[in-house]
């Protein structure tokens, strides 16, 4: 079910399909794939997951996996994304001209305590 709910989104269907075909999605499409996905599955898959990455060894992977988790980043804006694509050869976004394409919070439902965060980063930022 989990898998499901992110293949709601097409950016994270894109990346889903890419590791299940063992490409390279690069750093920051692992970085990305990383911060959504561990709000829809656990750890262990999660890692798994990561790991299919032909250039990415498990090790790697929960190594990635502990950090977002000890960081906890929020999901990237879509602004962000298009940063990290300039940074790498794999398209993040499957189509970056799509002003939709990129916003994980128009079609995935996060955990309150992530709306939260950004509310508070935001009100933290305003003072």
């Amino acid at each position: 079910m989990a898998l499901d709910d992110l293949r709601g989104n097409k950016m994270m269907a894109h990346l889903l399909d890419a590791l299940n075909k063992k490409q390279d999605i690069g750093h920051y499409g692992r970085l990305v794939f990383a911060i959504v996905a561990r709000h829809f599955v656990n750890e262990d898959e999660l890692v798994k997951l990561l790991s299919k990455d032909h250039d990415f060894s498990e090790e790697e992977a929960r190594g990635l996996v502990q950090q977002v988790q000890e960081r906890d980043y929020n999901p990237p804006r879509r602004e962000k994304i298009l940063e990290y694509m300039e940074k790498q050869d794999f398209p993040i976004l499957p189509n970056a001209q799509d002003p939709d394409a990129g916003n994980v919070y128009r079609d995935l439902n996060f955990p309150e305590r992530v709306y939260t965060h950004i509310s508070e980063y935001h009100q933290h930022k305003a003072e």
